[in-house]
């Protein structure tokens, strides 16, 4: 058994079923059009791959668990800094602090609350973009309003330009908050797009992973009433609870996700699916996708 966790949410009137194949002027039956949990559902399993437990975030709330893959690819040195913080329980007790309507949600801890860092920084030099060396990059055909190049690389939506190349800023996509200078960051304080992909922040922010589960609950967060969502007052705040590195948590407590291959044929025709829809709703199909809008599938595995 397979229990799917789909990245993407779509109409209920144009999203899981195949069309019924149409009858075309000499009798010749019309091909029938994979939908999109048709093509998921014939994959390989080599076509998905597991969580890196070393590199999977666990962040419990009071609503629920949220779970986060940090990028190594592309941000090693926060992934290595948000874990040693993890490990440091030094989010334990942290807040969500901010819940602007259409852009981000963010969390960490009060100024004035005292903070064990364990073996991380409360800030370390910025990771706005990496070498395109080594980087093998699934393209989208589609141009990009903010770059020449766009597509997925190890998962994640990304995009680049000359030798330069970055996690884009889409929905659940995870960045590091800092202040006025680059190096101000670090991971201490998180935030996740939860509205309208904000393109303009990219290689302004080091964007360090994306949520894989509980962006339902990230995205429903009460908006703040203060300037740029912040809460005003304490009370207004979610309490964090806990957070762990996957390969620290019990076997039998993880939820043993696997994501698709964002290299892999699977996630070629996903991306067509996507980009034309051919599902007899669509009365116009748009022949074009944008990078945050192509789905980046989830599921649960388990034997059997």
């Amino acid at each position: 058994m397979r229990a799917w966790v789909l990245a993407a949410v779509c109409l209920a009137a144009c999203a899981t079923t195949t069309p019924p194949a149409a009858t075309g002027q000499a009798g010749a039956e019309t091909p029938t059009v994979p939908s999109l949990g048709d093509i998921l559902q014939a994959s390989p399993a080599a076509d998905w791959r597991p969580l890196d437990p070393q590199n999977t975030i666990y962040m419990d709330l009071p609503q629920g668990r949220v779970i986060i893959e940090l990028s190594p690819q592309y941000t090693p040195n926060h992934a290595a800094n948000i874990t040693a913080l993890a490990r440091a329980h030094y989010y334990d007790g942290a807040w969500i602090v901010r819940s602007q309507d259409n852009y981000v949600v963010q969390w960490g801890r009060d100024e004035n609350e005292p903070a064990g860092y364990g073996e991380g920084h409360a800030t370390i030099g910025a990771e706005f973009s990496r070498s395109r060396r080594g980087v093998s990059i699934t393209r989208l055909v589609d141009p990009d309003s903010y770059a020449p190049v766009v597509g997925f690389a190890g998962g994640f939506p990304v995009a680049a330009e000359g030798d330069e190349t970055w996690i884009a800023h889409c929905y659940g996509v995870v960045g590091a908050g800092r202040g006025d200078t680059a190096d101000s960051g670090g991971g201490a304080e998180l935030y996740v797009v939860i509205g309208q992909a904000p393109r303009h922040l990219d290689r302004n922010v080091t964007t360090v992973g994306r949520v894989i589960q509980g962006m339902e609950i990230l995205s429903t967060m009460p908006r703040g009433t203060g300037p740029l969502g912040f809460y005003e007052q304490p009370s207004q705040r979610t309490p964090i609870t806990r957070v762990r590195v996957e390969a620290d948590i019990p076997e039998s407590e993880r939820a043993h996700l696997e994501v698709l291959r964002t290299d892999s044929a699977t996630f070629r025709a996903v991306i067509d699916s996507r980009r034309t829809r051919r599902e007899s709703w669509f009365l116009e199909p748009t022949g074009h996708i944008n990078v945050c809008n192509v789905p980046l599938p989830v599921r649960v595995h388990s034997a059997g």
